[in-house]
């Protein structure tokens, strides 16, 4: 649908599990989280869906996340409604399959932005990407732990656990590294 050129406008709302189902695992499940039919934490990385979307060039993509930053999140759906063609908007939504305090959700939100988890950006065909997070600030064992997803291999396997952190860890610095490669620089006169 993406591909097509389509003028559609979609929107993500990223549990990162089939909720719908009770908490499976899948393609969207983040490295090292425990899921249904994950239950030793997921042994892959998440696919990335707005990564995929940036390839087709002429698809608008934001990554949001309300708790993190609501004015970044208001100006993608309004530069989402305003292209002229495909957009996609993935948000970072909080699930009670996470294992938090649901009343803390956008606080947790946050979390995962100052991690490097979940980084803000727009790409804006024929502009480039805008990354909108600064670099992250805090460890991505904190955010991750916060979560009884994530604490839960911890507790039953801790060798387990330690090596998925690095994974994570790698996976996400590997992540933020290509965005900001890819990132706009901004002139200054």
């Amino acid at each position: 649908m993406l591909s097509s050129g389509a003028k559609v406008k979609v929107l993500v709302l990223d549990t990162e599990v089939y909720s719908n189902t009770g908490g499976q695992a899948s393609k969207a499940t983040g490295l090292g989280a425990v899921a249904k039919f994950a239950a030793g934490g997921k042994k892959t990385p998440k696919k990335d869906l707005a990564f995929m979307a940036m390839s087709y060039g002429h698809v608008y993509v934001a990554q949001v996340a309300m708790g993190a930053n609501d004015a970044h999140t208001v100006r993608a759906f309004l530069e989402a409604e305003a292209h002229p063609g495909p957009a996609l908007i993935v948000a970072y939504s909080h699930c009670i399959a996470h294992g938090i305090d649901m009343a803390k959700g956008m606080e947790h939100q946050k979390m995962a932005e100052r991690s490097g988890y979940w980084p803000l950006f727009r790409y804006l065909p024929g502009q480039g990407l805008f990354l909108d997070s600064k670099p992250p600030t805090l460890p991505l064992r904190d955010y991750l732990y916060a979560e009884n997803r994530y604490r839960l291999v911890l507790q039953t396997h801790p060798e387990e656990a330690e090596t998925l952190l690095e994974e994570a860890e790698w996976a996400v610095r590997a992540r933020w590294e290509r965005l900001e490669r890819m990132a706009v620089k901004e002139v200054t006169a």
